[in-house]
């Protein structure tokens, strides 16, 4: 199928517009500090846009309605634990940050547990942004394949292109103003898409629901204790380490918090953020639902991925214009994650290792090397894109969320400990980290099959002593390995002597002694 000039056109001016938000803040990017945290300079109501825009990409937009097409709602349970860790850990989390570290998330890492602490969580964090970045390029060439068609490659190196000019020139600011944007084109083409799916499906959402029931795509089940496939449990339980580290240890999100005037706009823009981005992933997800009924009253060429239903549906469905337009906002949903990833990756890069290399050095120099980082990193990004296409893959959902309960590696536990115990020692967690690397490749060698139909192996065969539960599991079980063996081992070494503001203990503390002068005054 083709578009049509108009959707061209409309798709060009999105772009011209993209890039024209990194050169309207280029001007202001003259320090390390304001290129990476734009100096206070954002509202919070646009840093909790930018937080939504962080967390949907093309996943949300292809994947959801993918899962949604093919199964029931589970894989959604993990996104709907968010708001309940969020609303209890937030209001201490984002002042601890904002107090103890500069830049980076994983110098918490180190203030609290050590050099070792510090480069195995950033590196962590660095696997699972480049494992992401290569998913949402990959979605993104599928929704172009069956809109547009021909050299899908190209149009990924267009979009990279695009991001890392966007970055380079405005830095964070234009990546959170672009963001907003971002945001408000979501929702609206979300709901044209929806309305469209509705009026279009004979009897309307009551048939929807009727048919989808029938045909097991609703509900969140298997209800079930068992955790050797995905079930609620499964999904519940990596839902809640999923909230703690992506609020409490990513450096996407922890970045926000720091772009924020004061500490309660911070928590403002972190709350409006979840709450905005849970109805989105509802939406998409029921999108999926809505497609398989459509599709059930309606032909559809054999042969498509799942993710690429909905990218057809626009493309058959849609009029002209309308085309272009959810095709510009597919655009801009990668290009806003990517660009968000980009600049979150080259703080990284230089606060945790390009300054531990080349100490003292100017203010100049890191921002070149900031910039640097982002070009090197947004075309590792690209190359993995175009791996992912070669290779092809199905349930791209899934996949995701067992590449961060892989890439999780037990940063959840380090953070837990650091956090409420006073106890646990630099020396505790690094046997505890040892252990979950050992862990850790053990489940994945013992769970991972290798070859082609019949002739699938498991890359190690431990016979009864295989890891047998869903790879979900994995990444639960390693900062549950990291808690306990991090804590046990941190008994047989000397308490440490902490900075207070490095717990929860001492942030509580500051809040009674705060209310206090608040009722003397």
């Amino acid at each position: 199928m083709n578009l049509s000039l108009l959707d061209y056109i409309i798709i060009i001016v999105f772009l011209v517009v993209t890039l024209y938000v990194g050169y309207r803040f280029a001007r202001k990017q003259d320090s390390f500090k304001s290129y990476f945290l734009a100096h206070g300079r954002v509202p919070s109501w646009a840093i909790g846009m930018s937080l939504l825009a962080t967390l949907i990409s093309s996943v949300t937009f292809l994947a959801y309605p993918g899962t949604g097409f093919t199964s029931n709602w589970i894989l959604l349970v993990q996104g709907l634990m968010v708001p309940i860790v969020l609303l209890g850990t937030i209001w201490f989390i984002v002042p601890l940050y904002r107090k103890v570290i500069g830049l980076s998330t994983y110098e918490y890492f180190e203030r609290r547990f050590g050099v070792f602490a510090r480069y195995y969580s950033s590196l962590a964090f660095v696997l699972r942004q480049f494992s992401g970045m290569g998913t949402v390029l990959f979605l993104l060439a599928l929704a172009l394949d069956s809109m547009i068609g021909g050299n899908t490659m190209i149009m990924i190196a267009v979009v990279g292109l695009i991001i890392i000019g966007v970055n380079l020139m405005g830095g964070m600011e234009a990546v959170i103003w672009l963001d907003v944007f971002q945001g408000f084109m979501l929702f609206a083409t979300g709901i044209i898409c929806i309305t469209v799916i509705l009026f279009s499906t004979h009897g309307g959402i009551s048939e929807i629901w009727q048919v989808a029931k029938a045909n097991g795509r609703t509900g969140f089940g298997p209800y079930d204790a068992d955790l050797t496939h995905v079930t609620f449990l499964v999904m519940a339980i990596n839902g809640l380490f999923y909230a703690i580290q992506k609020y409490g240890t990513d450096q996407t999100v922890v970045q926000r918090y720091l772009t924020a005037k004061t500490d309660r706009g911070a928590i403002c823009a972190s709350l409006m953020g979840i709450l905005l981005t849970v109805p989105v992933w509802m939406l998409f997800m029921f999108i999926g639902t809505a497609l398989f009924v459509f599709y059930k009253q309606n032909p559809l060429p054999a042969g498509l991925h799942p993710e690429q239903v909905f990218p057809y549906f626009i493309g058959t469905q849609l009029p002209v214009g309308v085309r272009g337009l959810i095709l510009s906002a597919m655009i801009s949903a990668a290009i806003c994650s990517l660009s968000a990833d980009l600049n979150s990756l080259a703080a990284v890069g230089v606060e945790d290792y390009y300054k531990k290399m080349r100490r003292g050095q100017s203010d100049a120099a890191y921002l070149k090397a900031g910039r640097w980082t982002v070009v090197i990193s947004g075309l590792i990004a690209m190359g993995i894109g175009c791996l992912y296409i070669n290779a092809g893959s199905e349930g791209v959902l899934g996949i995701v969320f067992t590449l961060y309960a892989i890439f999780s590696g037990g940063i959840v536990g380090i953070f837990l400990l650091g956090i409420f115990s006073a106890r646990a020692n630099q020396q505790g967690i690094t046997i505890g980290i040892i252990s979950c690397i050992l862990f850790t490749s053990y489940a994945f060698l013992t769970s991972t099959q290798i070859g082609i139909g019949n002739n699938k192996h498991l890359l190690l065969d431990f016979g009864k002593y295989n890891f047998g539960h869903d790879k979900l599991m994995l990444g639960v079980y390693s900062h549950l390995v990291v808690i306990v063996v991090g804590y046990v081992a941190s008994l047989f070494f000397p308490k440490p002597v902490l900075d207070k503001n490095l717990l929860y203990s001492g942030w509580k503390e500051a809040r009674r002694k705060e209310k206090v002068t608040l009722r003397a005054v």
